[in-house]
Formats: structure tokens, sequence, C-alpha cells
């Protein structure tokens, strides 16, 4: 039998790999209030950061395909969080626009996420989270 001190150490993969799971469990409890799944809250992210999109556009900031991006945008729409309207500069091209109400919950989304992010960093201090952010932009890249 091992003793406790005698078992492997975890790796950095798993322990990565925990905290992105953690992540992702605390973002899903972050948008169950607005009944909105985790691709459909980063559309709305992506719609407002930078406007109405064409759904090639948005499909490209969210690096999905763009039959993936027709599904979300379609969830999107159906539940009255965006529209499709015509292009004002092609008339043969759609653009996918935030309506008032996709505004609010893409905004109450933000918020939840943030106070959500700052609950789960709260036990870094400001070095160590400047550390972190650095460490993960740099793996980013």
């Amino acid at each position: 039998m091992l003793e406790e001190s005698d078992e492997p150490e975890e790796t950095l993969a798993e322990a990565f790999r925990g905290v992105a799971r953690q992540l992702r469990h605390q973002a899903q409890r972050a948008l169950a209030p607005w009944d909105v799944s985790p691709s459909e809250a980063r559309a709305l992210g992506v719609l407002t950061r930078h406007g109405p999109v064409r759904l090639g556009t948005l499909s490209e900031h969210l690096r999905i395909a763009a039959r993936s991006a027709t599904e979300v945008v379609d969830a999107l729409e159906k539940d009255g969080l965006v529209e499709r309207r015509p292009d004002p500069c092609d008339r043969r091209a759609t653009l996918v626009a935030l309506t008032d109400r996709g505004a609010q919950v893409s905004a109450g989304v933000r918020a939840a996420r943030a106070a959500e992010a700052e609950e789960f960093f709260a036990r870094l201090d400001d070095a160590d989270r400047a550390s972190l952010t650095r460490i993960l932009r740099n793996l980013r890249n």
C-alpha cells in the first residue's frame, strides 16, 4: 500500500485541466439565469463588441464552422436575442444583430461572469494574478 507521500504529484497538465473544469462549471452556473449556452453567450459577446456582423464574420470570431454559427444564431433568434437584417452595403447579404433584449442579456451575462471570475481568482494576490495572466497570454499566442 502506498503512503500518501508516495503517490505521484499531480502534473501541470492535470492541474490545468482541473482548473479549466472548475471554470467551465462556474461559467455554466453564471449562464443559468439567462438560459443561454456557452456558445450562445460567446456569440452575444461578439455582437456586443463588434456590432452587427455577417454570419461568416461571426463564425470566424467564434472559431466555429459556419453551419455551427447558423445553429447558434437560429437558437438566439428563436429566443428573441438576435435578429437577421439586410446588410445596407450589400442587399444580398444578411447581418446578425442584437435585439434590445439580447443586449440586456449580454450585459447580464458579462456581469455575472465577471463576478464569478473575481470570486474564483480572489484567492490569488495581485502579483500571482499578474503572473498567471502573463503566463496564460504567452500560452495562448
